[in-house]
């Protein structure tokens, strides 16, 4: 098994609100770096905030999705992967769809194609890639 794990460089809570209001994720555990036992591992900037997320897991649907606010630079970058999400029919697209561009970039517009009935690409105001797809 593979698991999705993206670092929010110091906005992972707010980009975990976002996709909980965007597409009801549903947060499995949240850690702060203040909860840790032990000091910060090699790698990690001591001088963080304490209550930035060290780790955190949230599902969508049935997709285990994994994150953190890693150094905090302030500038996640996500690049050569996208986010797939399916969609039961074109009105869940829509709404998937237009949660996701809210404040990010659409790529491609929600549209029919010859294998779907509605498909599109987004990236989302965190710079998540994204392709909504309705299984024709």
């Amino acid at each position: 098994m593979i698991q999705i794990y993206l670092t929010f460089e110091g906005r992972c809570e707010e980009a975990i609100d976002f996709y909980k209001q965007a597409l009801g994720a549903e947060v499995e555990m949240l850690m702060r770096y203040k909860d840790s036992p032990e000091q910060p591992s090699p790698g990690c900037d001591p001088r963080q905030d304490p209550e930035k997320v060290m780790h955190a897991a949230f599902r969508i649907g049935e997709t285990l999705l994994m994150a953190s606010d890693g150094r905090c630079s302030g500038s996640p970058t996500f690049q050569g992967f996208s986010l797939s999400i399916p969609a039961a029919d074109v009105a869940e697209a829509e709404q998937h769809f237009g949660a996701l561009a809210d404040g990010g970039q659409v790529m491609m517009p929600l549209a029919k194609t010859f294998w779907s009935p509605a498909f599109g690409m987004l990236v989302d105001r965190f710079g998540v890639p994204w392709m909504v797809n309705v299984a024709p």
